[in-house]
């Protein structure tokens, strides 16, 4: 790996040089041939792994921890910080740098009494979903290895340390502005330097001044909206969306107690520390907004209250305009074509918008009160004659007569078919047949550490990254959980 130095090298104060503790007796246990060729990397090495397990120190690199603070489920926590993940540098591939961290590297200034390291189940979970999601097209971080290793740890029984070896554009959070706005109040130089750093390296094509400000925190809304339609187009449940797991990028970032809808819950709470269901599925995008507005008053020192609230406006909009666009696609509802069509007045549009979003919701409620599985409903698309009135969809349900109400005017709505494969086919190129199950990961997490075996992992990561092809030897992998697996709900704990 070649790096570079720039967060490192410009933004003195903004971390703490820590160097990680090396684990005993490293291992490949999953290793990411579309991460690496990110960083231009191709096969694993010897020499790598020692790197990565901190035995060895990495050429180039300057090894430290992040400072930043966050609303943690509503309240805020001052100082937060790196806790167990220690940054290496910007690799630098051939389009983009990008930050290599150690996730469970050992402890930092920031670990709050912890120590540092992150369990095998929790790091292999964090290598699945990253590579999963970046299959799925949704924005994400990514992960280029987990690696195992004989190191005892202490959760609520002896577990094994692991290290997930993180990719990000940028490690920047929502949270490091809170806390050069809050934490360090009054310290607006410093607030400063992090927003023309983060303008500078993430949005080089708008300036450093009051209108380059207002511009970033308007792409910032935006981006973020449109992360968290793809969220909600997929069923995916990111179940700790506290400012601080907030990338300034819009990408998925820092997975703890993830889930993927099996049957289809608005209210789905996939953290047993959420006992309110603060961060449940159907709430994701309400937080996202509280999110924003946290930002927001950090950096009222830097940009006006109006135009913040401005940029905030303009939310909604972004997240049902991308929902709908994704939506529309598994659906197959045809795209209101804005520049094709003149005469559309925005108040069509609208309404337009307003019947499509109608049309979703009673899908997902039909989903909800018939018990379905979400993504192989969706997937069923790839098998409808949108002409026919006989469909798998209409057999899986129990309320038939609700459901030819909602299909007929779904069938208005997408209109004449005339090369139906080929709806089918796109149908298909939209909604996975694969997802990443709890239970799979679990099974995967089980014969690691009952057998020592990652060919469960391996297996799982390579059908994952292919989720919309038929692997017809792979048809288990598909179906609705065991009972065992139905519902799982994850914790914090790494």
């Amino acid at each position: 790996m070649r790096f570079k130095q720039d967060f490192f090298e410009q933004l003195t104060g903004f971390y703490s040089q820590v160097y990680p503790q090396p684990i005993s007796n490293p291992h490949w246990l999953g290793w990411s041939d579309d991460a690496a060729a990110l960083i231009g990397l191709s096969k694993p090495t010897d020499e790598l792994l020692m790197q990565l397990s901190a035995n060895h120190a990495a050429e180039g690199a300057s090894y430290y921890a992040q400072v930043y603070s966050g609303h943690q489920f509503g309240g805020y926590t001052p100082r937060l910080g790196d806790g167990r993940s220690i940054i290496l540098g910007e690799a630098i591939g051939p389009l983009d740098a990008w930050d290599v961290a150690l996730k469970g590297g050992g402890p930092t200034p920031y670990s709050r009494m912890g120590d540092g390291r992150a369990v095998m189940r929790s790091a292999v979970r964090e290598f699945l979903i990253s590579e999963a999601l970046a299959a799925l097209h949704v924005p994400t971080s990514r992960a280029l290895a987990v690696i195992g290793s004989d190191l005892p740890v202490w959760r609520e029984g002896q577990e094994t340390a692991a290290i997930t070896v993180r990719l990000a554009k940028s490690h920047i959070r929502f949270g490091h502005f809170e806390y050069f706005s809050y934490t360090e109040k009054g310290n607006n130089a410093k607030l400063n330097q992090l927003a023309d750093f983060t303008i500078s390296q993430h949005f080089p094509h708008l300036s450093t001044d009051k209108a380059g400000y207002i511009q970033w925190f308007n792409e910032v809304v935006a981006a973020t909206a449109k992360m968290i339609a793809h969220w909600q187009s997929i069923g995916f449940a990111h179940g700790v969306m506290n400012t601080d797991n907030m990338s300034i990028l819009g990408d998925s970032f820092d997975f703890g107690p993830f889930a993927f809808l099996d049957t289809f819950k608005e209210d789905f709470i996939c953290n047993h520390s959420d006992h309110e269901g603060r961060y449940a599925f159907g709430q994701q995008p309400g937080v996202g907004f509280w999110n924003l507005q946290r930002l927001a008053q950090a950096l009222t020192p830097l940009i006006a209250s109006d135009d913040l609230v401005q940029a905030l406006n303009q939310y909604q909009r972004h997240l049902v305009d991308h929902y709908l666009l994704l939506m529309g696609q598994k659906l197959g509802l045809a795209e209101v074509k804005f520049a094709q069509e003149p005469s559309l007045t925005d108040e069509a549009i609208a309404e337009q918008q307003k019947q499509d979003l109608q049309l979703v919701g009673e899908f997902t409620t039909l989903l909800e009160t018939n018990q379905l599985d979400y993504t192989n409903s969706l997937r069923r698309f790839g098998e409808l004659d949108v002409s026919s009135q006989k469909s798998s969809l209409r057999d899986d349900m129990v309320d038939v007569a609700k459901f030819d109400h909602w299909f007929a005017r779904y069938q208005q709505r997408v209109g004449k078919v005339d090369d139906v494969a080929n709806w089918q086919r796109d149908r298909n190129a939209v909604n996975p047949k694969y997802i990443l199950r709890n239970y799979l990961a679990q099974e995967a997490i089980i014969a690691i550490e009952e057998q020592g075996d990652n060919s469960k992992l391996v297996q799982l990561h390579q059908l994952l990254r292919h989720p919309f092809n038929q692997h017809p030897t792979m048809e288990d992998f598909a179906k609705r959980p065991p009972e065992w697996g139905q519902g799982l709900i994850m914790s914090c704990s790494s």
